[in-house]
């Protein structure tokens, strides 16, 4: 992180299909290996499978499902005095969102379904249902903060 100068933010174009900025910012986490077009059809087949599967607006079910895997409060490892603490901080709305979409696709990528689009759309599903593997790290990470608030006086 440069410590020089403000970092300019890039414009995100809001993507093609429901024009919604966060979905493509979700594609874009998604691909690898610049295959944005591969990354636009496991997406948008993956949100189909989600509206078949809960018989509402696919779009609906995934900010949803995004709402309840993002973290309120993590912890960031701080030194003092020779000792490493676990600091419980607030995470900024921006973060949050990078985290969940972090969680969701990396468990996703670890279920045991055939195609990708079969597993990205039944891990939304599960953290729509407020349950699954990504719900999990979250409630992980809350807990973690929650034993470490003695230690929240050493906040940055």
């Amino acid at each position: 992180m440069s410590r020089r100068r403000k970092i300019i933010e890039r414009e995100i174009y809001p993507d093609p299909k429901f024009n919604s900025i966060v979905l493509s910012k979700f594609i874009n986490t998604i691909m690898m290996r610049g295959k944005k077009s591969l990354a636009e059809n496991i997406v948008y087949d993956a949100l189909d499978i989600l509206a078949t599967k809960t018989g509402k607006g696919a779009l609906e079910v995934f900010l949803q499902s995004l709402e309840n895997v993002k973290p309120l409060i993590k912890v960031v490892s701080r030194r003092v005095g020779g000792a490493n603490y676990q600091v419980p901080t607030e995470v900024t709305p921006k973060n949050a969102q990078a985290l969940a979409f972090r969680w969701i696709i990396s468990y996703a990528r670890k279920r045991s379904e055939k195609t990708m689009t079969e597993k990205l759309a039944n891990e939304l599903l599960a953290a729509y249902k407020k349950e699954g593997s990504s719900i999990k790290k979250r409630e992980d990470t809350h807990k973690m903060a929650e034993a470490n608030k003695a230690f929240a006086h050493f906040r940055v």
